[in-house]
């Protein structure tokens, strides 16, 4: 080959890995709009169905065959609670066993799915309302890892988490959840990870099957207004009686539930991935909006 001919070769070639080199940056840019992604509320439940087969845990799997492939995906969990509210901005998350008294096959588990720091600044620069602060030292709690597990189990796709500042009323946590709406065209999956119902001093141990009357009230009521689109009646909550009073003695874990109804878009449905009732006072509902 001339050594002009080599010039202009290597010279075509240099441009066409820099526009490769673009396109792959793009490919993983969080500037880039998608279609839209579904978001999902899991009720996780007890944290050893991260060992479980179960009806619920193939839900979860189902649900893989289902759902787009995400760029990312952005867990809003009852187990993160803080003052102020933090996005996890750590490239290599660590698995975290907030819990005690179960097996140790349970801590031998580990989700080493990334992190997703680009994902993490964007969240931060979306909301407006509040300052959002961001945080090195979180992990994967088992509000997110138990359920992902499942339903990611090749744990190729980033993650991220999203706190839940405690301090505030529920009206806070349903609209922040409106500004978080963009990133669902940006490819990232939203989960908000809890239970509807959930009341651990009343867990019934003798009788896993049985569930107390109060229980499916409010968790049919829920689906009600779930059904019907009515979510500021799921934020105020507190004024559906006595059923709600026991359903929700803390709202750590409805929480989540009001993040993903505050994503939902004009328009959209909400369809049920799992129900179910465990242990007395455990809500295992699950739904997918879009």
């Amino acid at each position: 080959m001339e050594r002009n001919e080599f010039i202009k070769s290597a010279g075509v070639l240099f441009i066409s890995s820099m526009i490769d080199l673009k396109t792959f940056g793009n490919t993983f840019s969080g500037n880039e709009n998608t279609p839209r992604m579904p978001v999902l509320f899991v009720g996780h439940g007890n944290p050893m169905n991260a060992l479980y087969d179960n009806p619920f845990t193939r839900s979860l799997h189902k649900l893989n065959k289902e759902l787009p492939k995400p760029k990312a995906i952005l867990v809003i969990s009852a187990h993160w609670l803080t003052r102020g509210t933090f996005v996890l901005n750590s490239p290599y998350p660590k698995t975290i066993y907030d819990f005690g008294g179960f097996p140790p096959e349970l801590s031998k588990i580990k989700y080493e799915a990334p992190g997703s720091q680009e994902f993490a600044k964007k969240t931060q620069e979306m909301v407006k309302s509040a300052s959002v602060q961001l945080d090195h030292d979180w992990g994967f709690d088992h509000g997110a890892w138990t359920i992902l597990h499942h339903l990611y189990p090749a744990a190729d796709i980033p993650v991220y988490q999203l706190s839940i500042d405690y301090n505030k009323p529920v009206s806070y946590h349903y609209n922040l959840a409106k500004e978080l709406s963009e990133l669902r065209n940006k490819g990232v999956l939203i989960i908000g990870s809890g239970n509807i119902v959930h009341n651990l001093s009343m867990i019934s141990w003798d009788d896993p099957n049985y569930k107390y009357d109060w229980c499916i009230e409010f968790d049919e009521t829920v689906k009600k207004y779930l059904n019907a689109h009515q979510f500021d009646e799921l934020v105020n909550y507190q004024k559906m009686g006595n059923a709600a009073k026991l359903s929700v003695p803390t709202n750590d874990h409805y929480l989540p539930m009001i993040y993903a109804i505050g994503l939902q878009q004009k328009g959209e449905n909400i369809s049920y991935t799992y129900e179910g009732i465990e242990m007395g006072s455990i809500s295992m509902r699950c739904f997918r909006i879009g």
